[in-house]
């Protein structure tokens, strides 16, 4: 396809709503059907998973093994890592896709994006899970939420948003003149960075940008390439072309610093550690002067989220929304709950709820659904959460009142833990953990004002955060006291859990550049406007009105 399709016609997508959450009950044909993909995906296991360059699947005998972190003796799969040969081919053969995407209609690229959503819905709906679940240690619900209903939604979404962004047109024209505008995608190559923690990430990382037109080389997180591998079979059973993602696994020091130096280097799309995303910034920087543009950095890194309570909040919701954005999936969130402050009037009440609630928790293997926790993703992870739980017991100004065990004999278990502190700033309460540890300071209820300034300050982070009050005074004076604090901000609601066009995604500070995934602003990232004019008057003169004698 040399040039652009003809567009004949205005098209309207069809209506967006959010993906309807299965339950998962006992005797539920949904239980029944993923305990049957779990099985079948243990049967098949270790798996080979190759890298994709120009939609042929290259296997470079540079293996790395992704195990099953609730039974890391277990491998689920084997995968192929790209060396540098392959990099450069990679993002050769992304340049070489790109002009026929681009050109590609916005109706056709929007085909395939709905398709895959409804892919991901019915044909590959437990499948997807399933490799979430035995290769990233979630649960059934927490995998429904993840690599089912929010990646549908990302990519559903995400269509709706691109048509909107589309629409924004200039709202002025002078007499025969007509402004327009077009919405290009960036010159060169997207480098798209995912996660291990949310499977639905990787679908939107590489996703987003190559549904404005760019093309995209996709680097996924080791410990999540078999579910990532599955995202990819989705977008290319949906129609995606050869080379408009390409699918390379990889040692991120060889992989990353061959893309960063390349002139046709457009754009990073990042979801990782705060450290990792600060060095990339850096290098970038470094690398200023070498590209053919100025690439755009986009990402989301971590949080020291935070649940503050007022005096007169309801115990029992605090106590439930707590836990959950605590513990739910292990507190691997970027958005989980981490610190938390507790009026001492409440304190006693709060405290009694909260153990009773921890000791109703049941970890284990994902393949029981009983289970509300699992594993920890591998032993790099659970060494660093068990360093600060064996912290804690020396602490003199700590005392965990729930939890504090752990074993990694089978699988990375850490029993989610409860830590009191007297020292609003110690370690627990302001370094990222990433794992099942809250942290709890009590203050004097009559000090609310003083503790929100202290909430709002002791973070380099401001991802998520929760305010709970009955007063409303109350909760305006901690709204506004904690703008800056959070760039998700719920008001007797846990700190988890934003919903793609619902509430759109991210933070500020070391948290990342808060460009809001699930919302039209991310794509406004990924492309770049040409402002049109077109004149149907001709210019009889260069002479100025005012020059006239």
């Amino acid at each position: 396809m040399s040039v652009p399709t003809a567009t004949l016609a205005s098209f309207k997508i069809p209506a967006v709503t959010n993906e309807p959450m299965k339950t998962y009950a006992p005797n539920s044909a949904e239980r029944a059907a993923l305990q049957a993909a779990l099985k079948e995906l243990r049967a098949q296991g270790p798996l080979d998973i190759p890298c994709v360059v120009n939609g042929k699947e290259v296997r470079t005998g540079i293996m790395e093994k992704q195990v099953m972190p609730h039974e890391h003796k277990t491998v689920l799969c084997n995968f192929h890592n790209a060396d540098e040969a392959l990099v450069a081919q990679a993002i050769d053969g992304a340049l070489a896709a790109k002009k026929d995407w681009e050109n590609t209609p916005f109706n056709d690229r929007a085909a395939i994006f709905l398709k895959a959503a409804d892919l991901a819905a019915t044909k590959y709906r437990y499948k997807i899970m399933a490799a979430t679940m035995l290769g990233q240690g979630k649960n059934a619900w927490q995998a429904e939420i993840d690599a089912a209903a929010e990646m549908i939604d990302f990519w559903r979404f995400g269509v709706k948003f691109a048509e909107e962004l589309y629409t924004v047109q200039p709202p002025e024209n002078s007499f025969g003149i007509w402004n327009r505008t077009e919405y290009r995608p960036l010159e060169g190559f997207v480098f798209a960075v995912s996660p291990f923690n949310f499977t639905a990430i990787g679908g939107n990382l590489a996703g987003a940008p190559v549904l404005m037109g760019n093309v995209c080389v996709w680097k996924p997180a080791p410990a999540s390439t078999y579910a990532s591998y599955v995202v990819y079979e989705i977008m290319r059973e949906a129609g995606l072309p050869a080379g408009v993602i390409q699918f390379i696994p990889g040692p991120a020091p060889e992989v990353v610093g061959q893309v960063l130096k390349h002139p046709e280097f457009a754009a990073l799309h990042f979801t990782g550690s705060t450290h990792v995303f600060r060095k990339l910034w850096r290098d970038i920087g470094n690398n200023i002067e070498n590209y053919k543009s100025y690439p755009r950095i986009v990402g989301e890194t971590g949080g020291k989220n935070f649940h503050m309570v007022h005096k007169t909040a309801n115990v029992t919701s605090v106590v439930n929304n707590t836990i959950r954005a605590s513990f739910e999936y292990q507190g691997q969130k970027c958005s989980a709950c981490s610190r938390c402050y507790f009026p001492d009037n409440l304190w006693p009440e709060i405290k009694a709820g909260l153990i009773a609630t921890h000791s109703r928790i049941q970890v284990g293997g994902v393949e029981d659904f009983e289970h509300f926790s699992g594993p920890v993703i591998n032993q790099f992870s659970f060494d660093k959460i068990k360093s600060y739980i064996d912290w804690a017991k020396t602490d003199a100004e700590s005392e965990i009142i729930a939890g504090g065990t752990y074993d990694d004999s089978v699988g990375y278990y850490i029993q989610p833990t409860i830590i009191v502190t007297t020292n609003p700033k110690s370690r627990t309460m302001t370094e990222e953990i990433f794992g099942p540890i809250v942290t709890i300071y009590v203050y004097k209820a009559e000090d609310y004002e003083s503790t929100l300034d202290l909430v709002a300050n002791s973070s380099a982070y401001a991802l998520t955060g929760a305010l709970f009050s009955q007063d409303r005074y109350a909760t305006v004076l901690g709204a506004n006291k904690l703008r800056d604090a959070a760039g998700n901000f719920y008001i007797n609601d846990k700190c988890t859990g934003a919903v793609v066009g619902q509430q759109p995604f991210g933070g500020g500070r070391a948290s990342g550049t808060n460009d809001k995934a699930g919302s039209a602003a991310i794509l406004s990232r990924f492309v770049s406007p040409r402002s049109i004019k077109e004149s149907f008057v001709d210019l009889e003169d260069f002479v100025y009105p005012s020059n006239l004698i």
